[in-house]
């Protein structure tokens, strides 16, 4: 059974793993599996449902689809159920489409809503910092969201450490606490520990929770040997590049080994880790099908990593700032 964590220092519990729909849940995939997957994860304690306004694709369709899901399924199951969604990546064309104003922020959430048909969401996000809307008209956008009743909690994600304190100080001042955080992290991209936003956030009594634990893949058997025709590195269109998984080729493979050593798979040994860092409340994970989503739950099984073997993934993969990693 899943154990709960406590988001920060709020009154909310989260489960360990979280679900995302990140992939796997648009118009373009198999309804009907998505749907096994979103009720199998309840089932098996999963009380978290990540999403965003782009979803898909085509954007918005992940959230329709969990919206069916939870109209047919779990309607009476909503109050045991956190719902996350987000707004700032392109969702349409035009001057409104993106970013942080409050024209996006606010018509982009009443537009989730209606595709999820709920009247609040649990978590809304500002899913990325806005260069050029001043952080003040963000962050009222959130306010408002509270306010109004539309979202119970608002967090912020992949802001850096300067532009989320800064929000957060602005949210106190608006009285609206910011419940969590939410960056890309795992053993092999670590630049929220190395930035010390982690730090920061748990001594703010601010949540993480944390997605791609598995890098997009890279932290599972699959890309141990190089690239499979068919995987999502192959594919030019994905979010995961080829030259990305060349660059981590010799830590992936290295990492494996170590998971071999210790009679696990490579995915279980980096859900292990990720769980065990400090500040991270919940991992979102995503699924393709049913068994899958079991066998990342296995990983919940594995024991404690020992101080020795955090060491050994240290030196394998040390923790580095993103713009070193980026140069």
């Amino acid at each position: 059974m899943i154990d709960y964590r406590r988001c920060g220092n709020s009154g909310l519990l989260l489960p360990e793993i979280s679900l995302g729909l990140w992939h796997n849940f648009g118009d373009v995939d198999n309804f009907s599996e998505a749907r096994k997957i979103i009720l199998r994860a309840f089932d098996q304690g999963i009380t978290h449902y990540d999403l965003a306004n782009n979803y898909g694709p085509p954007p918005g369709s992940a959230e329709s689809n969990f919206g069916k899901v939870l109209a047919s399924d779990l309607a009476l199951h909503r109050d045991e159920i956190i719902i996350s969604t987000k707004a700032g990546h392109e969702m349409w064309r035009g001057p409104y489409g993106e970013w942080g104003s409050r024209k996006h922020l606010l018509t982009s959430l009443d537009q989730s809503l209606k595709r999820m048909g709920i009247p609040y969401v649990d978590i809304f996000y500002s899913h990325r910092p806005d260069p050029n809307t001043p952080l003040e008209e963000t962050m009222s956008a959130l306010a408002t969201a509270v306010s109004s009743g539309r979202a119970l909690y608002v967090g912020l994600s992949k802001y850096p450490l300067d532009m989320l304190q800064q929000a957060v100080e602005i949210l106190r001042s608006m009285g609206v606490r910011t419940l969590v955080y939410q960056p890309p992290y795992s053993i092999l991209n670590r630049w929220p520990e190395a930035e010390g936003i982690h730090d920061w956030l748990a001594d703010h009594g601010i949540g993480s929770v944390v997605f791609s634990p598995l890098a997009q893949g890279m932290l599972t058997p699959k890309y141990v040997a190089g690239i499979p025709a068919g995987s999502r590195a192959a594919r030019p269109e994905g979010f995961l590049q080829e030259k990305q998984v060349l660059a981590s080729q010799l830590k992936i493979q290295q990492l494996n080994a170590l998971a071999e050593s210790l009679d696990m798979p490579l995915h279980h040994l980096a859900l292990r880790w990720t769980l065990q860092q400090r500040g991270v409340t919940s991992a979102i994970i995503g699924a393709r099908t049913v068994s899958q989503l079991d066998d990342n739950l296995q990983g919940l099984t594995t024991p404690l990593l020992s101080a020795d073997l955090l060491e050994q993934i240290n030196w394998i993969s040390p923790a580095v700032r993103k713009a070193d990693a980026e140069a």
